[in-house]
């Protein structure tokens, strides 16, 4: 059963994938407002800002930029996960002896790959405005994975959001606040400028932890215990939406 359900995941995941590379479009425009804040951050504002950490802002700021990337592009799974139940292309799926399961992980697999593809372009062009790493393979590595794992768990949060929405526009508009969350976190200035309330809520919420983590191994140096913190939000809020998601498709679905 299990195999079956991988190679019905991945005919669906190549199926979606094959969407995406006719409209390669979809990646460039995931990463436009990334690079236009990164840009208007670092070539506007970016003089103005004191982060204390002795580098250059473009450093400090990619992060963030990157979760941003990541919470703008997951609505696209949204969005494609509804255009297949209005177009009924589930209900057809469902009447074939295929997993039920791999309908749902093909748009999560396709999701992760579109957001690292994202990713890779707004890294590029930090790289053209200056940005610098002392990161080794090992350290990329984790980046790497830190960023999948928060690619995953948004994604699912996304899938729930595409079975629920009664709109095409319902069914991105839940990604706002979470393109928002990383402004009041760490990813454009250290929480101790803000004041007392914000700052608290700053500290605590997950981007600042993962943000964080991701800069400390950017720059080569040790990311400490917020890595566990980091790591355990990206694993809680996965299973948690991977289960609603999973419950939301039983009960739509049948």
């Amino acid at each position: 059963m299990t195999t079956y359900a991988l190679a019905d995941t991945g005919t669906l995941t190549g199926r979606s994938l094959r969407h995406i590379l006719r409209s390669p479009d979809t990646i460039v425009t995931t990463a436009i407002t990334p690079i236009a804040l990164m840009l208007l951050f670092v070539y506007v504002l970016g003089g103005a800002i004191d982060t204390g950490s002795g580098g250059s802002y473009v450093d400090y700021l990619l992060p963030g930029i990157l979760l941003i990337t990541i919470a703008s592009g997951v609505a696209y799974t949204s969005y494609r996960l509804f255009l297949d139940l209005k177009g009924g292309i589930v209900e057809r799926f469902r009447s074939m002896p295929i997993a039920r399961s791999s309908v749902l992980w093909a748009h999560v697999l396709t999701s992760v790959v579109a957001n690292l593809a994202s990713v890779a372009v707004v890294v590029a062009v930090a790289l053209v405005m200056g940005f610098r790493t002392g990161a080794s393979v090992g350290a990329w590595l984790a980046v790497v994975g830190i960023l999948a794992l928060f690619t995953l768990a948004l994604t699912w949060l996304a899938v729930i959001a595409g079975l629920s929405a009664k709109s095409v526009d319902g069914a991105s508009a839940f990604s706002y606040p979470l393109v928002f969350l990383p402004f009041v976190s760490s990813a454009f200035v250290p929480t101790d400028s803000m004041p007392g309330p914000v700052a608290w809520f700053a500290e605590h919420q997950p981007v600042t932890s993962i943000v964080d983590t991701l800069r400390a191994l950017f720059a080569g140096q040790p990311v400490g215990g917020g890595i566990w913190v980091a790591l355990g939000w990206l694993v809680g809020v996965l299973v948690l939406g991977h289960v609603l998601a999973v419950a939301t498709y039983r009960k739509r679905i049948g």
